[in-house]
Formats: C-alpha cells, sequence, structure tokens
C-alpha cells in the first residue's frame, strides 16, 4: 500500500457504483484534488474485487446498492482479500441500521451521496489517513447506543426468526396467520432497519443473540 499519510502523498482511489452517471460526476468532483487519483472504476462487486486486486488502491469508495452483491458484503469481501484496502461507503441510505452493518463488515468511513463535495474529500483524506469519517448528518444516529434490536417490534422479531430458520415469505404468513404482503413489509423494516438484506445476514443476525440454534 501506498504512503497516504505523508505530505504530497497520493490518495489512489477506486470508484464503486452501478451508475455510470454517478461515476462521471465522482470523478468531476474530484478530478482537480491533487493529490486524488482515480485508478479505476467498477460498476459491481465482482468488478471491484478484480480491480483491488489489480490496481491495489488505497482506498476504494463504494456504494451499498450495487446488482450483484450489496455494498456492505462487498466490504466484507475486500477486508478479505486485501486487509490493508480502506472502505468508505458512499450512499443514499441514511439509516442507523446501514451505517452499523457497514461499521461492523470494516468500512472506514460512511458518507451521503448527497453531501456537499467537501464533506467526501474531507472523508477520503480522513479514512486514507487511517482515521475515521461520517457524514455530519448521520450524527444523531451514531450517538444513539442501543441495540438495533431494540427498535424492532415484536412481530418484526418475529418474521426475522422465521426467516432465518429458512421459511418462505407464503410459509411465513401461514405461520403467523397474516397475509404475504403484510410479511413482505416487515422484511422490508427489517432491512432498513438492520441494514441487512440477505436471509444469511438475518440468520446470522439472530444466532448472534442466541435467538435461533446453530
Amino acid at each position: 500500500m501506498s504512503d497516504t499519510t505523508g505530505p504530497g502523498a497520493t490518495i489512489r482511489l477506486l470508484l464503486v457504483d452501478d451508475h455510470q452517471l454517478v461515476r462521471d460526476g465522482l470523478r468531476a468532483r474530484l478530478g482537480d484534488i491533487p493529490e486524488i487519483e482515480i485508478v479505476g472504476e467498477a460498476a459491481n462487486g465482482r468488478q471491484a474485487l478484480a480491480a483491488a486486486e489489480a490496481l491495489r488502491p488505497d482506498l476504494a469508495l463504494v456504494d451499498i446498492g450495487l446488482p450483484d452483491i450489496n455494498g456492505i458484503e462487498l466490504t466484507e469481501a475486500l477486508a478479505r482479500q486485501r486487509p490493508e484496502l480502506r472502505v468508505l461507503i458512499l450512499s443514499m441510505y441514511d439509516s442507523q441500521g446501514y451505517v452499523m452493518s457497514a461499521m461492523r463488515a470494516g468500512a472506514r468511513g460512511y458518507v451521503l451521496k448527497d453531501a456537499p463535495s467537501a464533506e467526501i474529500i474531507a472523508a477520503i483524506r480522513a479514512v486514507a489517513a487511517g482515521g475515521a469519517y461520517f457524514s455530519s448528518a448521520l450524527t444523531a444516529a451514531l450517538s444513539t447506543q442501543a441495540d438495533d434490536a431494540a427498535t424492532l417490534t415484536e412481530r418484526e422479531r418475529e418474521v426475522l426468526i422465521l426467516v432465518a430458520q429458512g421459511d418462505s415469505n407464503k410459509r411465513i404468513a401461514q405461520k403467523l396467520d397474516v397475509s404475504v404482503r403484510t410479511v413482505e413489509t416487515h422484511r422490508l423494516n427489517l432491512r432498513r432497519k438492520l441494514g441487512i438484506e440477505t436471509a444469511a445476514g438475518l440468520a446470522s443476525y439472530a444466532l448472534k443473540r442466541g435467538w435461533i440454534r446453530g
């Protein structure tokens, strides 16, 4: 990894977002910053993993909503593949669940896409220097010390456990005597609150809390 902490050091940056327009916009916003060199782009997780290995960036600027694996899963994969690579999440999602999931996955920072260019640049500099950075708009969420589980309703917890046990939406609806649409709504709320999109992720979450047996 290059020295990204000394005076005049260059930060080798990889852009990961599935929208070309967003990547073009980031290039325009960051292109005039002398110490930032955009060494590559990726439109999905597979491309990002390949680019991280081939281009050896210092920092990856990663969107959450990718078409193959999400940005949080990609962060975990990058940490396994290149532990020295620093990841900064750039996302439209401002929920506490997503932020906490990104942190658990190994992200060093989380910035919102609508943040001013100055804040995105400050985040890149901070994370590249070995620090952490979170958008000022996320301060309230990060200051909340309560466990994510405390925000779940009893029915959401029931749905989470059944999903974790491998039940389909239809089967869950039958067990709880509700409609499939209601189950889908509860699963959407779980994703929003916890920042976990996959059944496997929910199973891991429930297992760690002792709600299901391994």
